[in-house]
């Protein structure tokens, strides 16, 4: 009789967001592709609308944020969700400009990296409302980088972050 050997699946967290076309129906067609190509969803916060940080003269964005397992290695995955960005119309010509599809990669298992192509934890994570909000509510223990998401996201504030829905993705 031959015996499987199962591997433990990575843990990782991802932020995406949308701000162009119909951002929340993005958001859900982007969950639904990423899980075509094997992603596990354990968890999807709600959808939060937020102001534009970085470029500010665009339409607000819709985001959120998701825990998933995977059996992709960290720059598979950030292949897989570029992929996803790209075949959704995402081109990128203007830093934080508006975009049908924004998937960030935010943290895989316990992982720090500083590839030239993948920096986790990401790097605007513990400073970014529209992140932090959305992942610390299906993450509020989890601690990153020696602080817990719920105390981090509450330092914070929320003036900028609105929930809006929960997310059926």
């Amino acid at each position: 009789m031959q015996t499987l050997e199962l591997t433990p699946r990575s843990h990782v967290g991802l932020g995406l967001g949308a701000n162009l076309g119909n951002p929340t129906a993005n958001l859900r067609e982007a969950v639904d592709r990423l899980r075509k190509a094997g992603l596990e969803f354990e968890a999807l916060s709600s959808l939060y609308r937020t102001k534009p940080w970085g470029v500010t003269d665009q339409p607000d964005f819709v985001n959120a944020c998701a825990l998933a397992r995977t059996d992709l290695d960290p720059l598979s995955l950030l292949d897989c969700v570029q992929a996803v960005e790209h075949d959704m119309g995402r081109r990128r010509s203007l830093r934080w400009g508006p975009r049908p599809i924004d998937i960030d990669i935010l943290f895989y298992d316990d992982l720090v990296s500083a590839d030239p192509r993948l920096t986790l934890p990401h790097p605007g994570l513990m400073e970014r409302a529209f992140v932090l909000r959305p992942l610390a509510e299906i993450a509020p223990e989890l601690v990153i980088g020696g602080q817990r998401l719920a105390d981090a996201a509450e330092k914070l504030g929320s003036d900028s972050v609105v929930r809006l829905s929960p997310f059926h993705g």
